[in-house]
C-alpha cells in the first residue's frame, strides 16, 4: 500500500502529517542537546570536584599513606570518568544532535519541494475545471439562446400580421443561435473532454507520484530517527570499557589500603631515635646532717666515703631546655612564665657541723643569692632559630632523614649541572671546528658559571655528608650510652629525654664526673648493635617471579608468586635484601623477583 493510491485525495492531512514529523524530530533533537548539556555539566562538576579535593602540592606535600594514595588514586580514575561523559557529549553533539538537525533542514526543503509540485499540479487542474465549467456555462446559454429564438421565430411565422420581412428576421437569428449552440456544444465537448484527461494524469500520475515521494521521505525520516535512537546508545556503549576500567582502578585503589603500611610510615615519620627515660637514682640530702648522741635520738651512722656530687636538673629548666623537642605523648607542656627556680645547694663540696648551721643566715643568703639568674642555655633558645641548616633542631631519626633528602635532591642538582656542563663543552667543541655556526668564547662566561654552581653543590654534599655521619654516629652512641646505663647505673642524674639539646654549647659539654665522648668514632662500630635494635624499614616490596630453595645461608626460601618486603636494595652484587610476611629476613636473588620502591623511600643504609 503506497500514499499514492490509498491517500489520493488526502493532500492537506498529508501535508500536516509531514509537518509533524519533522516537528518530532526536532524534538528529539532537542532531547539529545539538552541530554549532552547534561553531561558536559556533569563532567564539569566532577572536575571541579576532584580539583577541590586534589589541589596541586610540592613534591615535600605528596601523600604517602596508602589510605592517601589511594583516595588520590581514585580521584584520578573520577578524572578519566568525567573526560568518558565528555566523549559521550561529544559523540551525542556530533553523531546524533548535529546530524538530527542537518537532516532536518534536508527534510524541509524536500517536503517544500513536494508540495510545491502537488499544488502545481491541483492548480493545473482546476485550470483545467474552471476552463471546461466556462464552456459548458456557454454552451448552457447558447441552447437557452437558440431555444427562445426558435420559439420567436414559429410565434412570428404563425402570426398573420407579421410582415415578411419580420419573420425572416427571426428565422435569421434562429439561425445564428443555432450555430452558435452548435458551437459552444463543441467547445464544451473538447473542454470536457480534455478535463477528464487531466484529472486522470492529475490522480494517476502526478498526486500518486508526489505522495509516493512524500511517503518516502516519511520513512526515511522514521529510518534516521531509528539510526539515532541507536547512536544515542552507541555513545554510551561505546565508553563501557575505559568506564569499567575506572572503577576497576578504583577498586584496586581500594585494595591497595595497607593499614600496617600506614602505621610503619607513621613510626618512620614521627620516630625521634631518643630513648626512653632512665630512672630516677635516689638523691640524699640527709647525709650531710650531724646527729648528736646525748638527745636520745636515732642518728644516722657516718658515711666515711661522699658520694660524687649530683648535679640537680630543675623539672621547669628542663622543660625550657627541651623546647622545640618532639615529646612521647601529646603536645609539649608549656614552661612557666615565671623564672624557674635555682637549683639547691649542693652539699657535697663542704661539710657543714651542727644543725644550727644548718638553718643559719649564712645559708638563707647563699639561696637568695643564687635566684635572679637565668640560664644561659634558656637565653640561647630564645634567641634561636626556629630551623637550622643542619635539622640539629629535630630529633636523631628525623634529622637523618632530613639530611638524606637533602643529599638526594643536591645529587639531583648535580647531576643536572654536569649534563648542562657536558651540553656546553660539546657545543663549544662544535663552535671550535665549525667557527661559523658560532663563536666558541661566549660559551666560557656560561661553562665557568656551571662549574662554579656545581663546586657550591660539592660542597655542600661534602657538608650534609659530614652532618649526616654526625647524626649517625650520635644515633649510635646514645643507643651504646643507653646501654651502658642500663647496664651501668650513672653517678649523676640525666635528663629523661637523653643527651639532646638545641643548645649546641651544651650538646657538646661533657658533664662534670662523665668522661668526654670520643671525636672520631667509627661509624660501623655498632651497626650490629643498631640492626638488631631497630629492623631496617621497609622502602619497597617485591614480587617473586621464580621459586628459590635458598640452601645458602642468610637466603631466603621464596615460592612464585609470593610477595616480599624490601628493606635494602641490589648493592650490585645481584642479591636483594628483603623480609617476609612473618618477619624472617634474608637475600634473594634480584633477578628472581619483580621490585617496587616506595614513593620518596630513603634507603636503609647509607653508604658515604
Amino acid at each position: 500500500m503506497t500514499w499514492g493510491t490509498e491517500l489520493w485525495d488526502q493532500f492537506d492531512n498529508l501535508d500536516k502529517h509531514t509537518q509533524w514529523g519533522i516537528d518530532f524530530l526536532e524534538r528529539y533533537a532537542k532531547f539529545v542537546k539538552e541530554r549532552l548539556e547534561i553531561e558536559q555539566s556533569y563532567a564539569k562538576q566532577l572536575r571541579n570536584l576532584v580539583k577541590k579535593y586534589c589541589p596541586k602540592r610540592s613534591k615535600e606535600e605528596e601523600p604517602r599513606f596508602t589510605s592517601c594514595t589511594s583516595f588520590y588514586s581514585i580521584l584520578n580514575e573520577l578524572t578519566d570518568y568525567a573526560g568518558q561523559r565528555e566523549v559521550v557529549a561529544e559523540d551525542l553533539g556530533h553523531r546524533v544532535y548535529g546530524e538530527l538537525m542537518r537532516y532536518s533542514q534536508e527534510l524541509k526543503a524536500e517536503r517544500k519541494h513536494h508540495l510545491q509540485e502537488g499544488r502545481k499540479a491541483q492548480q493545473y487542474l482546476d485550470q483545467c475545471w474552471k476552463q471546461m465549467d466556462n464552456s459548458k456555462r456557454k454552451f448552457e446559454r447558447d441552447c437557452r439562446e437558440a431555444e427562445k429564438a426558435s420559439m420567436t421565430f414559429e410565434r412570428l411565422d404563425n402570426d398573420a400580421n407579421a410582415t415578411k420581412s419580420e419573420v425572416e428576421k427571426a428565422k435569421a437569428q434562429f439561425y445564428t443561435r443555432t450555430h452558435m449552440a452548435d458551437e459552444s456544444k463543441n467547445e464544451y465537448a473538447a473542454q470536457l473532454q480534455n478535463f477528464n484527461a487531466e484529472q486522470w494524469k492529475h490522480f494517476n500520475n502526478a498526486i500518486p507520484h508526489i505522495f509516493q515521494n512524500l511517503q518516502a521521505m516519511d520513512e526515511r525520516r522514521t529510518t534516521k530517527l531509528g539510526e539515532t535512537y541507536r547512536s544515542f546508545a552507541e555513545a554510551e556503549r561505546r565508553v563501557i570499557p575505559i568506564v569499567s576500567k575506572c572503577w576497576d582502578g578504583m577498586v584496586a585503589a581500594a585494595k591497595a589500603v595497607d593499614e600496617r603500611r600506614d602505621s610503619g610510615i607513621v613510626i618512620e615519620s614521627f620516630k625521634s631515635g631518643f630513648q626512653h627515660p632512665e630512672d630516677f637514682p635516689f638523691e640524699d640530702f640527709s647525709q650531710n646532717l650531724s646527729r648528736t648522741g646525748s638527745d636520745g635520738t636515732i642518728s644516722t651512722p657516718k658515711i666515711e666515703r661522699e658520694p660524687p656530687p649530683v648535679q640537680r636538673l630543675d623539672p621547669k629548666h628542663l622543660t625550657s631546655r627541651t623546647k622545640n623537642k618532639l615529646w612521647l605523648f601529646g603536645k609539649k607542656p608549656k614552661s612557666p612564665t615565671s623564672s624557674p627556680p635555682p637549683p639547691p645547694p649542693s652539699f657535697g663540696s663542704s661539710r657543714v657541723r651542727g644543725s644550727s648551721m644548718l638553718f643559719g643566715s649564712d645559708l638563707v643568703s647563699q639561696y637568695l643569692t643564687s635566684v635572679p639568674k637565668i640560664p644561659q642555655n634558656l637565653r640561647a633558645l630564645r634567641r634561636a632559630a626556629p630551623s637550622l641548616e643542619d635539622f640539629s633542631h629535630l630529633p636523631p631519626e628525623q634529622r637523618r632523614k632530613r639530611l638524606q633528602q637533602r643529599i638526594e635532591d643536591l645529587h639531583r642538582d648535580l647531576q643536572k649541572e654536569t649534563d648542562q656542563r657536558d651540553a656546553l663543552d660539546k657545543m663549544k667543541d662544535v663552535y671550535e671546528k665549525n667557527p661559523q655556526m658560532g663563536d666558541p668564547n661566549s660559551l666560557q662566561p656560561k661553562i665557568s658559571e656551571t662549574m662554579i654552581t656545581m663546586e657550591k653543590l660539592r660542597s655542600e654534599i661534602h657538608k650534609n655528608q659530614c652532618w649526616l655521619s654526625e647524626a649517625e654516629g650520635k644515633s649510635r652512641g646514645e643507643r651504646r650510652h643507653s646501654t651502658d646505663n642500663q647496664h651501668h647505673p650513672p653517678a649523676g642524674r640525666e635528663s629523661p629525654e637523653g643527651s639532646y639539646t638545641n643548645d649546641t654549647a651544651q650538646e657538646h659539654t661533657p658533664q662534670r664526673g662523665s668522661s668526654p665522648p670520643p671525636k672520631h668514632a667509627d661509624p660501623h662500630e655498632f651497626e650490629d648493635e643498631f640492626d638488631d635494635d631497630d629492623p631496617l624499614p621497609v622502602i619497597g616490596h617485591c614480587k617473586v617471579l621464580y621459586a628459590f630453595d635458598g640452601q645458602n645461608e642468610g637466603t631466603l626460601v621464596i615460592s612464585e608468586d609470593e610477595v616480599l618486603y624490601v628493606i635494602e636494595e641490589d648493592k650490585g652484587d645481584g642479591w636483594t635484601r628483603a623480609r617476609k610476611q612473618s618477619g624472617v629476613e634474608g637475600y634473594v636473588p634480584t633477578s628472581y623477583v619483580e621490585i617496587t620502591m616506595e614513593r620518596n623511600s630513603k634507603g636503609a643504609v647509607t653508604y658515604i
